[in-house]
């Protein structure tokens, strides 16, 4: 038997004001999509924030539906739109933040599977990291790559 080990590293942020302007500009722009979120069923408002490689910024939020689960994450609204509307342009970072009953959630939310694996396709299609941002009210966390939060992901590659 052999034994591999996967290391993800995650940076730990007490607040904006450690971060880059940029960074925190996202996170600004997150909050503000995710309190437009139509999420009348869950009351759980999740918003991002996309920094594309030419400095374009695309925001989105989560789309509800009473056919539940019929409705699409916040993350896949705004990838989905940047890849249409910037067909030949990378994603750069991306913030998620969300309110639950119209509080701003404590502990960041990852992005689910569906999701991670729609940005890890996009991390993949430009050969480019993204940079994840998960912002809580009482932490951010950041990691560099879609990769860390899906080591162990399906691609391309296996369809051959």
């Amino acid at each position: 038997m052999k034994r591999n080990e996967i290391l993800t590293v995650v940076y730990e942020y007490d607040s904006v004001s450690e971060m880059t302007k940029e960074e925190a500009y996202l996170i600004e722009k997150a909050k503000e999509a995710a309190m437009s979120a139509y999420a009348p069923y869950s009351k759980f408002q999740v918003g991002v924030s996309v920094l594309l490689a030419n400095n374009k910024i695309v925001n989105g939020n989560n789309q509800e539906n009473a056919a539940y689960p019929s409705g699409i994450c916040a993350e896949r609204v705004a990838v989905y739109y940047a890849n249409s509307k910037y067909p030949d342009v990378a994603v750069k970072a991306i913030a998620i933040c969300a309110y639950t009953n119209g509080a701003f959630i404590k502990f960041p939310i990852p992005p689910c599977g569906s999701c991670r694996q729609s940005l890890l396709e996009t991390e993949t299609r430009f050969n480019s990291p993204i940079k994840i941002i998960l912002a809580g009210a009482e932490k951010i966390l950041v990691v560099n790559s879609m990769k860390d939060l899906l080591p162990l992901h399906f691609n391309s590659d296996h369809l051959l």
